[in-house]
């Protein structure tokens, strides 16, 4: 019993031996700015001179037009943006999971490819192809849908569609690959049974498909939710958070708060802790309408 209880610590210090270093990194580089922060949203001041102000960063966010703007662009691009690309990419996971399709490898390659291509390389091709004299523009005119060239980066909303068009692209095939794991794990002989049964490819679509892929749906939602509310990338490289701050949003407000404007640490770390509180409450709110039980 002994040498049992000694083979255990054993293993046991071992264990922490290779845990220990990963858990110290996470803590120096994960939790401990995450407190430091939290601290620091309590304070007021230019650059480092900081004093502590109580709730008034807090406050400052309610008179916030430019806040308030940034906010609702990111609510914009997620009831837009995330249920397009979300029924796309289940769309496809659906016609890819086809055992006697042709080409199954390559066509999802091709569709995951956007996500791991270069965001800086692939926001100077969509600034190109979006342009007054662009390819897209050109498309419309020689369809003769448009009778002059759309600007796309000057005028609002077309640059906020500019922004759901270029997220769509480059997220699909991600969130499309986590549906096709989904879907191989669905028993065969459920579709045949349903088949058997009378019931039409639509019917087994919303009747089975569906039902079985609610855990990777609610998976995908929340984590759409997450990105798009913590949105940077794409309005910073694709807009500039323009025309008129009409793309800002919530995370470039903050870094223009930090590194931009004269650094206001305070209020960009208050400002960055109601983003942590509305992803944490949507997140919530998903799950407690996604769980069956």
């Amino acid at each position: 019993m002994e040498r049992v209880m000694k083979l255990k610590t054993r293993r046991s210090v071992v264990g922490w031996f290779f845990v220990l270093p990963a858990t110290l990194l996470i803590f120096g580089f994960y939790f401990y700015p995450i407190v430091k922060a939290f601290i620091l949203s309590f304070q007021t001041g230019v650059g480092v001179n900081l004093k502590f102000a109580g709730l008034f960063n807090y406050k400052r966010l309610l008179a916030d037009n430019l806040f308030k703007k940034s906010l609702g662009n990111v609510f914009i691009y997620l009831v837009i943006q995330v249920p397009i690309m979300l029924m796309l990419a289940l769309i496809l996971a659906q016609l890819l999971n086809d055992q006697n399709l042709k080409f199954r490898g390559f066509f999802r390659t091709a569709l995951f490819l956007p996500c791991a291509t270069s965001l800086v390389s692939y926001a100077i091709i969509f600034r190109a192809m979006f342009a007054l004299d662009g390819f897209v523009n050109a498309i419309l005119m020689n369809l003769n849908l448009i009778t002059r060239p759309i600007n796309w980066i000057g005028h609002p909303w077309a640059a906020r569609l500019l922004i759901v068009i270029a997220l769509t692209w480059r997220w699909t095939g991600y969130n499309m690959v986590f549906f096709l794991a989904g879907l191989q794990n669905i028993d065969d002989s459920i579709y045949e049974a349903a088949l058997i049964d009378g019931a039409n490819g639509l019917t087994r679509f919303f009747k089975i498909t569906i039902p079985l892929l609610r855990p990777i749906i609610l998976l995908t939602a929340i984590m759409s939710t997450n990105g798009t509310l913590q949105l940077f990338d794409e309005p910073m490289n694709l807009t500039n958070g323009g025309p008129a701050n009409a793309t800002l949003s919530v995370s470039q407000y903050i870094y223009r708060l930090s590194f931009q404007y004269s650094p206001r640490f305070g209020y960009a770390a208050a400002i960055s802790f109601v983003i942590f509180a509305l992803v944490a409450i949507l997140a919530l709110i998903q799950m407690k309408v996604g769980d069956t039980r």
